[in-house]
């Protein structure tokens, strides 16, 4: 673990491997454990770089924060490390702040993986399915209604439990007020005005059985973006990379030239 600080925050993040760079996100009230199953693939060919996003994981956790501040925290990690130039693969909300990393500075990324995505949103994809199925939730704390809707997001419900408790215990819990602000950063945003800045080759990976972000905001973002390819798995929800692993790892060393 090593840490750098963007002001007044501190930014906790990993590396394993050499070669070229590349920077996985993670998804809301994630952390950099998240990828622990790629990483063991991935440090044979790259750089790969983790970083827990503020407000998550092991990094600072202030009030109030924005999703423009994260993405500043992704181009400061690159200042700090000295890289010119990195691929870029966000999941959830890591892919969000990907493509505001993408538009914001398009000649550092090189290519660009974007996993159960989307370019706009009144709130966060959570808070929105929570909205839609009220009734059957009211009353419920967060764990408890995340828990319960999770057959709205997932295909193999199994194997997303394990992954999810297996990254929950490598790092502290969020407390309701941090889950509070973490939604909150990503009320409101939409790329879609700027995603044709976007330079890097990208590779969009959407589950058909995703009901946080369908496949069709999706394909959305891959038309707007003027080099993009567009995947949909079919036995896959908002966790490709963990619900189809071996298709998904496939697809991105081809994406990224090491097959």
């Amino acid at each position: 673990m090593k840490t750098f600080q963007n002001g007044p925050i501190t930014l906790v993040y990993e590396e394993h491997g050499k070669g070229v760079p590349i920077i996985l996100l993670h998804g809301l009230t994630g952390n950099r454990h998240m990828f622990d199953q790629e990483v063991t693939i991935l440090k044979k060919y790259f750089r790969v770089i983790l970083l827990d996003a503020r407000g998550h994981g092991e990094s600072s956790k202030p009030p109030t924060y924005s999703l423009k501040d994260h993405v500043g925290d992704v181009l400061s990690l690159l200042e700090h490390l000295n890289i010119e130039q990195a691929h870029l693969l966000g999941m959830s909300m890591g892919s969000y702040i990907a493509q505001g990393v993408a538009i914001a500075s398009p000649e550092r990324i090189n290519k660009l993986i974007l996993v159960a995505t989307k370019s706009e949103g009144k709130t966060s994809s959570m808070e929105a399915l929570f909205e839609k199925h009220a009734d059957e939730l009211k009353g419920l704390k967060f764990s408890e209604k995340v828990l319960k809707a999770s057959r709205y997001m997932f295909h193999d419900l199994a194997a997303v439990g394990k992954w999810s408790q297996d990254a929950a215990e490598k790092s502290p819990a969020l407390t309701s007020k941090e889950i509070t602000a973490a939604n909150q950063a990503l009320e409101g945003f939409d790329f879609r005005e700027d995603l044709y800045r976007v330079t890097a080759e990208t590779l969009v990976i959407s589950g058909d059985h995703d009901g946080l972000n369908p496949p069709e905001v999706g394909r959305e973002t891959a038309r707007l973006i003027p080099h993009a390819t567009f995947v949909e798995f079919n036995q896959s929800g908002h966790a490709p990379n963990v619900e189809q692993p071996l298709l998904f790892l496939d697809f991105i060393l081809e994406f990224l030239d090491q097959k």
